[in-house]
């Protein structure tokens, strides 16, 4: 993510999307401003949005973050179409009584989450941000129910109860164009705060975005068993790994040469290849683990392998060889 998406109190550069310069320096600085006074409940929304979303990262998917400085804004329907950052996540809410919300992920926040997710930890450099894809929601709509439910209950018995209550994910935009579409034209109270994640030292950006007059009863959502809910998410991971990318190796043979002879080859050298055969490719993964066995051959003029034994049949799921 840009540092003029990261860091909101340090400048904004020029916006390439074609909106005039300083246009989000004027909404940085309504969401720096100070609430208004006589705002209710808003001298504790901030803490309770701090508190509400470090819990459901922590217990939804295991990840470790410091929710920093949260900014808040009084903002008009044009303005918040104008706020996500670049490549962001775009999760629509909903209430029961049909009110609409946004909650916005960064491109680093949502790698983060995404990361914790399919590698069991935060990478110290986020990746490069792409547009967020089909699978995304997936594994992000369970941290914005845990999150949303979280600031409900914190606010049921203050000044603000039912503003936030009975939100849930419903679905994901790709393009922030239709949102002057889709959401009412009213306005909004908006919640920007800093993360951190964890030892990796990386930070984020997350949006709350909801109708600021809006007042309904709380709605108490009756909580699923601790195994139903565990058996979800057990569910939910599987799925996300189970669409993760691997790359595999075919390996031929594998040499060990002395350095002497590995210095001395040069252009026309023969390289003995031993007991080698096309009859008999393994499989590996990146860090060396076979999975499976095949032969060589090609398809449609391209090389290709095909499998003539899977892993409990060759033997060697846990084997591992050495790369040298």
């Amino acid at each position: 993510m840009e540092d003029s998406d990261s860091r909101a109190g340090q400048g904004v550069r020029a916006p390439r999307d074609g909106r005039a310069p300083g246009s989000r320096g004027v909404l940085w600085r309504k969401l720096r401003a100070p609430a208004a006074p006589g705002d209710p409940g808003a001298d504790t929304l901030s803490r309770h949005w701090r508190t509400a979303f470090g819990r459901a990262a922590r217990d939804c998917i295991g990840l470790a973050l410091e929710v920093g400085a949260v900014s808040e804004a009084r903002l008009s329907l044009t303005e918040v179409t104008e706020l996500p950052p670049d490549r962001a996540f775009l999760g629509l809410i909903e209430a029961a009584d049909g009110a609409l919300g946004l909650v916005v992920f960064c491109p680093s926040a949502l790698s983060a989450v995404i990361e914790v997710q399919t590698v069991g930890r935060v990478a110290a450099q986020p990746a490069p941000p792409d547009r967020p894809t089909r699978i995304d929601p997936a594994r992000a709509a369970g941290l914005v129910d845990r999150s949303l439910g979280n600031l409900a209950a914190a606010l049921a018995d203050g000044p603000l109860a039912g503003w936030a209550s009975g939100f849930a994910y419903a679905s994901f935009l790709d393009d922030p164009r239709p949102l002057g579409l889709l959401l009412d034209d009213v306005a909004y109270r908006v919640l920007d705060c800093q993360v951190t994640f964890g030892s990796a030292g990386r930070s984020g950006r997350v949006l709350l975005v909801l109708p600021a007059d809006r007042r309904s009863e709380p709605v108490r959502t009756p909580q699923p068993a601790a195994g139903a809910e565990a058996a979800a998410w057990s569910a939910t991971l599987r799925a996300s790994v189970m669409r993760a990318e691997v790359p595999l190796h075919a390996v031929l043979v594998r040499l060990r040469l002395p350095l002497a002879s590995l210095v001395g080859l040069g252009e026309g050298a023969i390289v003995p290849l031993g007991p080698a055969t096309v009859d008999r490719v393994t499989l590996e993964a990146g860090d060396g683990t076979r999975v499976a066995e095949g032969r060589l051959g090609q398809t449609l003029g391209m090389r290709a392998v095909r499998l003539t034994a899977a892993p409990a049949e060759s033997g060697v799921a846990a084997a591992t060889v050495d790369p040298r």
